[in-house]
């Protein structure tokens, strides 16, 4: 059997599907298909595997195909050693993780000068074999043979050393003593954390902690990790010594007794004192970090999905008012299209600003340009900036509302380079307040310009590996615009290059293209794009809609290789392209009904689920997915946390989400916790399991700490 056989038969298992699924994937991705393409439009290849389902498997398909490559790596070397046996081969064959391959290397591998190497040098390796074999030999007296003469051992006991040396580096070499230990120590072992030094710090829960290694939570893997990299803890594995040295006395020892028995234990001991046990432990907690750092990056993931697929409020001139105390607050008005109309700045957040001056100001720039909606980044001097936003509605009779905005990112934005050339007339932060007010208008197509890591939805995310963090989290990114797609007219090449098959030239060209020769008529046109060929074209062209081009199916997520399909089931229907762009095919699916699938399948040249998602594409024209979501609420009036009592009963929006629980925006400008235990009535294993970023959720006070700016809620029995 071929290991890439053996490849995808083992993630047939492990994901639970039929081999044939794996395969058409493995050969989808191996054709250069990207991930949203194939999940979108090559359904029946893959039995509709989604796009989570196909980037888990890309990725531990990626990991199998290291593993091969360093099997096949570790063997070349150990056979340009001269020392590949079949036994050596067979039990390479048999690992299934990196570590694994490591131990079966570990003998092979060019070391630095050991106590080993050293004794091995003064020619007492076949001491070293005499005592191994065990033969009832005697030791002492065979070890004055290896005294004086010209390799310097001074004394028996100094020959035994060496030749114990040598077999405690045979022992930790051992790579299924080492497997056996490292298991054991990961089972049964005990992460416990003491302070370094004194003082009080976020880390004094950990001061004086201990939990099973096995069970230890990520969230906590990484609190300890950081708490010892910034010097406030020590951290130790403690594991089960004795019993890992009899399982040694055990495999290495025979039945008879003999003179070499107590030097054997010796080693046994000595091995893994010094030579097992540290390199263990280092394994078993960069272990434990890793798979803390993905479980984060998934909790990250869903959060940043949540966050870029918030509905867009639509149709409104929106005002963005970006907090400030001594640098004042930076305003920006943006029309319907995001376009920027007017900027300004108010002085309103401190004692001695003029507030009158400011709200002049605030008013005049409102009724000037039409304002619906003010948009009120949270950051520094927000509560400020709210209390003052709320006294303008309210003397303006209230006829606009206003949303505090996440703005997680937005300085980020405004220093960048992208920024500068979107903005060249702008300073930095008049930058930031075009980006809080365009960010409720589009959340995703603002928030692609700003790299995902910069967001502010994760946990511990300086500590993760970033290439590993960016590399999920782009695919997050390019999996929600995908899901949305993007107008072909309008979108901004940062928009475009997450679309599938498009990267920042060709999204820059694709710019280029629209400002020369102005608005694309149809998905073909994209042919004439420089560096844009017949890949990219399949790939992307699904995924771009132009919304009054010439043909109506280019405004629909129908892929043009199933126009004629298409154009074919509307004639079998009864429908024309015409009713498609009136909108006059509400009742497709129940025409569809009346009609066997299969036959069509067979009549049109295309699958049955491909049929029933042209269907679904001509009835949803033009249509915005997230506008099926709850839209967002405007705000005209404001809560302090010193309003809020126990017992209270609020709406909030999910802001973040972590191991623990979910933190709430509830508008008194501190987010209150949901602990995990409070989330819902039944068990749960994660928060992410019911809750994401952007949720709308019902919440109950449970405690208030004004002093400590806590709060607890609950949504538990309502």
């Amino acid at each position: 059997m071929s290991s890439h056989k053996a490849a995808e038969e083992l993630l047939a298992e492990e994901f639970s599907l039929s081999l044939w699924q794996v395969q058409n994937t493995i050969a989808l991705i191996d054709e250069g298909n990207t991930i949203p393409f194939i999940a979108r439009y090559r359904k029946e290849r893959t039995g509709s595997l989604s796009d989570d389902v196909l980037r888990e498997l890309y990725d531990r398909l990626s990991y199998l195909r290291s593993l091969e490559e360093r099997r096949g790596e570790i063997l070349r070397l150990i056979d340009g050693q001269g020392a590949l046996t079949d036994e050596i081969t067979a039990a390479a064959e048999k690992a299934v993780t990196l570590a694994e391959l490591d131990d079966i290397y570990r003998p092979f591998r060019p070391k630095r000068r050991t106590r080993a190497s050293i004794a091995k040098e003064k020619g007492l390796m076949p001491l070293a074999e005499l005592i191994l074999s065990q033969d009832g030999s005697d030791i002492e007296k065979a070890a004055v043979g290896f005294t004086g003469g010209e390799n310097g051992v001074q004394s028996s006991d100094e020959a035994i050393q060496g030749a114990m040396d040598i077999i405690a580096e045979q022992i930790s070499d051992n790579a299924d003593f080492r497997g056996h230990i490292r298991k054991t120590s990961f089972e049964t072992g005990i992460i416990r954390t003491k302070a370094s030094k004194d003082g009080d710090s976020v880390y004094s829960l950990y001061y004086d902690y201990s939990e099973p290694a096995a069970k230890i939570a990520p969230h906590r893997v990484l609190a300890v990790n950081r708490g010892e990299k910034e010097g406030w803890l020590s951290v130790k594995l403690e594991a089960d010594e004795e019993k890992a040295v009899k399982y040694l006395n055990r495999k290495l020892l025979s039945k008879k007794s003999s003179p070499a028995e107590k030097y054997i234990r010796l080693a046994a001991e000595d091995a893994y004192k010094r030579l097992i046990a540290p390199s263990v432990e280092t394994e078993i907690r960069n272990m434990l970090t890793e798979d803390a750092q993905e479980k984060s990056i998934k909790v990250f993931g869903k959060n940043l999905s949540g966050l870029l697929l918030q509905p867009p409020i639509k149709g409104q001139v929106v005002l963005g008012l970006d907090p400030g105390y001594r640098t004042g607050c930076k305003l920006a008005v943006v029309d319907e299209t995001g376009k920027v109309l007017d900027t300004g700045i108010i002085y309103c957040t401190l004692p001695n600003h003029d507030k009158d001056k400011a709200k002049k100001i605030l008013k005049d720039m409102i009724k000037r340009n039409h304002v619906t909606v003010i948009s009120i980044g949270n950051g520094t001097a927000s509560k400020e900036s709210e209390i003052f936003a709320a006294e303008v509605i309210g003397e303006a009779g209230g006829k606009i509302g206003y949303v505090m905005t996440n703005e997680a990112g937005a300085s980020v934005y405004s220093a960048s380079k992208l920024a500068a050339e979107e903005f060249p007339q702008f300073d930095v932060a008049l930058r930031s307040a075009v980006s809080i007010a365009r960010r409720i208008q589009d959340p995703l197509a603002e928030l692609v310009k700003i790299d995902p890591k910069s967001i502010g939805v994760g946990q511990y995310q300086h500590d993760m590996n970033q290439k590993r963090l960016g590399e999920a989290l782009g695919g997050v990114v390019e999996s929600c615009v995908n899901s949305v797609g993007a107008d072909l007219n309008t979108a901004s090449p940062s928009l475009l290059s997450y679309i599938s098959g498009i990267n920042k030239t060709v999204a820059k060209n694709i710019a280029a293209y629209r400002e020369e020769n102005g608005k694309f008529k149809t998905r073909r046109e994209l042919l004439k794009v420089p560096k844009l060929g017949a890949k990219a074209f399949e790939q992307c062209a699904g995924f771009l809609r132009i919304s009054d081009g010439d043909n109506v199916l280019d405004n629909t997520s129908v892929h043009p290789e199933s126009y004629k399909a298409a154009e074919g089931l509307l004639e079998i229907l009864g429908c024309t392209k015409d009713d498609v762009a009136n909108g006059n095919i509400a009742d497709i699916k129940s025409r569809l009904k009346e009609h066997d699938i299969n036959a069509l399948s067979e009549r049109l040249g295309v699958g049955a689920v491909t049929i029933t998602d042209i269907a679904d594409s001509l009835l949803k024209r033009g249509r915005d997915p997230r506008e099926e979501l709850p839209p967002q609420e405007l705000r005209s009036d404001i809560l302090s946390m010193e309003d809020l009592k126990p017992g209270m009963t609020l709406k909030g929006v999910v802001r973040n989400v972590i191991d623990f629980g979910a933190f709430v925006d509830i508008g008194v400008h501190q987010d209150g916790l949901v602990h995990i235990s409070q989330i819902c009535d039944r068990y749960i294993k994660h928060p992410t399991d019911v809750l994401s970023v952007g949720d709308r959720v019902t919440v109950r006070v449970l405690d208030v700490d004004t002093a400590k700016k806590r709060i607890s809620l609950s949504m538990r029995d309502i």
